[in-house]
């Protein structure tokens, strides 16, 4: 059984969505099918033997949309090829593709508003009292009035073509959608309205001021046939922008990898794109550069960031043998890796492919919508055509038949249901990427409304993820000043996010570095130089045991026991004193707490 995912154009509603999917279930050897209307996309589990990929494009354009296969990702070679320093082209990430709909979208709404007003105003302030400028008041002027709608109506038309084009295909194919309903209503007012304007023209030439007026004043609907396309656009452009910010939360994952990497190939090193790093490969990493795949370090140590994926503010020692993960962030010694996990099988990628995956799965009420947009449409179109004729049966009028079965229709657009449930699963399942929760499923969106207890993680949900100075003990015979002027000294070089906090400290309190010579860092341990005549060293109890500094053992338990990371100061072998460094809790967070059990819920930590 193949998994294959597919981009798919043309659809604008949740019925198009219901049709494709139709269109795709009918098909022999198809086992699943998930469309998902605002990425554009479709998931189809089928058996190759019996269906092709072809065959599922080929079904999709016969329903009057587009299908292709998305660009699957470079493959990897046997375990130990060298990489290749070549790459394909990037495509369009979805967040881009999103983001110049957006654009585009907005344009039309600008136009379709610019036009709009003047429309409104001359089409309906009559009726409001406002004042219809002289060349176009009274019935003498009444096809200068007429024309005047016309061109304003045409402008808006012409920018929103798109609801006629794909409204009128769906019909053709007999798969009527939103489109239909909005290309029928301002159609049906743009045909109307022309049919009105023959007809004043007629009685100016007969010389009947008085029907001309009438017409002008009671048949003409130009300006709703307008109105009808820009009010639509304003709610497209919201959909749009909807989409385009959950696009740009899983782009916020994508990002966290780098773009390049450099490997070693024939002893040499090389710059590649972080797409084209094989199984096998090494890879180097320096200071500051992120991990672009997953792999096992051979040479080296340095300490890693690792929050990225895990949450947690205090970097990870990294020794040979060690595993990294791709967009983890080396912070101080460089090392090589082997690359063990590339493409879509690093962690990163499976974290990706679940926020996507859950956009693309259905709640249970997604289903229903599903069900209800794939008769919707033409069961308004069959209301519509019973209120025309009932109303042509009953009045005989038919102005007001036109303008009874197009309310129907117009009325009917927006699909609320179909629209309002998908769009509010895909910014449900994003935002909760963005903000670091990712759902399963769709289904598992639904069903946190019945969630009695929530188990929260500690650094980063519960604390700040930023670690910060909560204690500083001077050692018998030394101040708290000479400590703090020691440690802006010694950690004004060093790289480690554990200095940059004890800096951070230090600056507020007005401390300022000293000359030093023969920095060095100690990977896994701290940092070592000489200040003056004599040796300073700052970093863990393992290092001061090196240089035969007795730090009390006491002190070291205590700070494990209350979740501290303590870091240990030397000058010419002296113990100078303890700079603790934590992981805060978060302002916020007692707040957070109160209410989870105020909505019933019991929050557990689990750390």
């Amino acid at each position: 059984m193949a998994h294959e995912k597919f981009n798919v154009g043309g659809m604008s509603c949740a019925a198009c969505q219901a049709h494709v999917e139709k269109a795709v279930c009918k098909l022999d050897g198809v086992e699943n099918v998930a469309v998902n209307l605002l990425s554009n996309s479709m998931a189809v589990d089928f058996d190759e033997n019996a269906v092709s990929a072809d065959d599922i494009c080929r079904a999709v354009d016969r329903a009057g949309y587009t299908a292709s296969p998305e660009a699957a990702p470079q493959a990897s070679s046997p375990e130990g090829a060298a990489p290749t320093t070549s790459a394909a082209p990037r495509q369009a990430t979805p967040a881009q593709v999103m983001a110049e709909q957006a654009r585009h979208m907005r344009n039309r709404l600008i136009v379709s508003l610019v036009f709009m007003v003047p429309l409104f105003y001359l089409g309906m302030g009559h009726m409001l009292g406002a004042p219809i400028p002289a060349f176009l008041a009274g019935a003498q002027n009444s096809m200068s009035y007429a024309l005047a709608l016309l061109v304003l109506a045409l402008v808006i038309a012409y920018v929103n073509r798109a609801y006629f084009e794909n409204g009128f295909k769906s019909l053709a194919h007999r798969a009527p959608n939103m489109d239909a309903l909005i290309a029928i209503g301002s159609g049906a007012s743009f045909i109307y309205s022309l049919y009105t304007m023959f007809r004043m023209s007629a009685a100016l030439g007969a010389g009947d001021l008085e029907l001309a007026h009438h017409l002008q004043m009671n048949d003409l609907y130009l300006e709703s046939a307008g109105m009808i396309l820009a009010l639509v656009t304003v709610g497209k452009y919201l959909e749009t922008r909807s989409k385009g910010k959950t696009g740009a939360a899983i782009e916020k994952l994508v990002n966290l990898a780098p773009k390049t990497a450099t490997v070693l190939m024939d002893g040499e090193e090389r710059t590649v794109e972080a797409d084209a790093i094989q199984l096998g490969a090494t890879v180097v990493v320096r200071p500051g550069e992120a991990i672009p795949v997953d792999g096992v370090v051979l040479e080296g140590s340095s300490s890693v960031d690792e929050s990225a994926l895990t949450g947690e503010s205090m970097p990870v020692e990294k020794n040979v043998g060690d595993t990294v993960s791709a967009a983890t962030v080396n912070r101080t010694g460089a090392f090589t890796f082997r690359a063990t996990r590339v493409g879509g099988d690093t962690n990163l990628a499976r974290i990706i492919q679940l926020v996507e995956d859950a956009n693309a799965t259905k709640a249970p009420i997604a289903r229903l919508a599903d069900k209800v947009a794939g008769v919707f449409v033409p069961v308004v179109l069959g209301i519509a055509a019973l209120t025309f004729a009932a109303w042509i049966i009953a009045t005989g009028n038919l102005s007001q038949a036109v303008q009874a079965g197009v309310a129907v229709v117009v009325i009917s657009c927006p699909c609320a249901l179909g629209l309002a449930t998908p769009l509010a699963i895909m910014v449900g399942t994003g935002k909760g990427a963005e903000m670091g929760v990712l759902f399963k499923s769709a289904e598992a969106l639904e069903t946190l409304r019945g969630v009695d207890t929530v188990v929260l993680d500690k650094t980063g949900t519960v604390t700040e993820g930023a670690p910060r100075v909560t204690d500083v003990l001077p050692a018998p015979g030394a101040t708290e000043k000479s400590l703090l002027k020691l440690a802006a000294t010694i950690e004004a070089k060093s790289e480690h996010p554990l200095a940059e906090a004890v800096l951070k400290r230090t600056r507020e309190d007005g401390y300022v570095a000293r000359p030093l010579k023969d920095f060095a860092a100690v990977p896994g341990k701290g940092v070592v130089a000489t200040e003056g005549a004599a040796q300073v060293a700052a970093g863990n109890a393992r290092l001061m045991a090196e240089l035969g500094v007795n730090v009390p053992a006491d002190l070291v338990a205590s700070f494990a026991q209350a979740g501290k990371t303590p870091l240990f100061f030397a000058r010419g072998g002296r113990f100078m004193g303890t700079i603790a460094v934590a992981d805060a809790v978060k302002p916020t967070s007692e707040r957070s707490i109160e209410a989870l059990r105020e909505l019933g819920v019991s929050p557990v930590m689990l750390t």
